[in-house]
């Protein structure tokens, strides 16, 4: 009973020093010098340019990342092939893998002296620099999140009622909406969660391929890196509030679907 007691009270303290006086002092700096100075802060061209270009960046990846974590997860959970193993420790790289150095990897790909820079400069496309740099680099980063939770699931719970749909005939599309999706909503949002909030909060990738042009490729992370630097202490804790804001509703959602699931 002593030792329970013990370690629910360091659970406890570690949370209140890890978690809850860092939150409390971003918004505390935040507010320092009180509600215009953090209204002006928020509502600079440049902090709404990166919550614009962060909300954009996000809406865009989460659907691919849906549509590829579902497509991947129910190959890998519905068939035996050949290269089964490989193709589950590609879905996991980004894992493994730093974003600076998958930021790095774009840049010598799509870069100016990259392999293909000199192709896409001819053609006038730009990739690095610009909205599909970070939209890539940002996909890349959280392409593993819904796969990862959908296919335990999918797994576990078997074929059978797939199986059984399609001997009453059901289509392929039909199969998918009324079992197969029912079956994964929970997973399948809580992966959704996971994947939005890594797509808002990413960094070292886009600070690579963004160039952190103020007011054009500065997501809201990278805005609050300009911020610190340009000695703005309150505009900085200000976006970063947002984003704080942002992961406590991700969190939210993610212990509701918990609940539920």
């Amino acid at each position: 009973m002593t030792a329970r007691r013990l370690l629910i009270a360091a659970a406890l303290i570690s949370t209140l020093f890890l978690v809850v006086v860092p939150l409390a002092y971003i918004f505390s700096r935040a507010f320092g010098q009180g509600w215009a100075a953090y209204q002006a802060n928020i509502l600079h061209p440049d902090t709404l340019h990166a919550i614009w270009l962060t909300a954009v960046v996000a809406v865009i990846v989460l659907p691919i990342n849906i549509a590829f974590g579902i497509a991947a997860a129910w190959l890998v959970a519905r068939f035996r092939f050949w290269g089964r193993g490989l193709l589950v420790l590609l879905i996991e790289i980004p894992f493994s893998v730093s974003p600076i150095i998958a930021g790095i990897c774009y840049l010598l790909l799509y870069g100016r002296q990259g392999l293909l820079g000199p192709l896409l400069l001819e053609n006038g496309i730009q990739i690095l620099f610009a909205v599909p740099g970070i939209v890539l680099v940002t996909m890349f980063v959280t392409s593993p999140f819904v796969a990862r939770e959908v296919l335990p699931l999918m797994e576990a719970q078997g074929s059978e009622q797939e199986q059984a749909a399609v001997t009453l005939g059901a289509s392929g599309w039909q199969i998918f909406r009324r079992v197969t999706l029912p079956n994964i909503r929970w997973a399948l949002l809580y992966g959704a969660v996971l994947c939005a909030a890594r797509a808002v909060g990413e960094f070292g990738g886009v600070s690579v391929v963004s160039g952190s042009i103020r007011g054009q490729t500065n997501t809201l992370p990278l805005q609050v890196e300009l911020l610190f630097n340009d000695l703005n202490v309150v505009g900085a804790f200000a976006a970063a509030s947002t984003l704080t804001l942002i992961a406590l509703v991700a969190l939210a959602v993610k212990t509701l679907l918990d609940r539920q699931h």
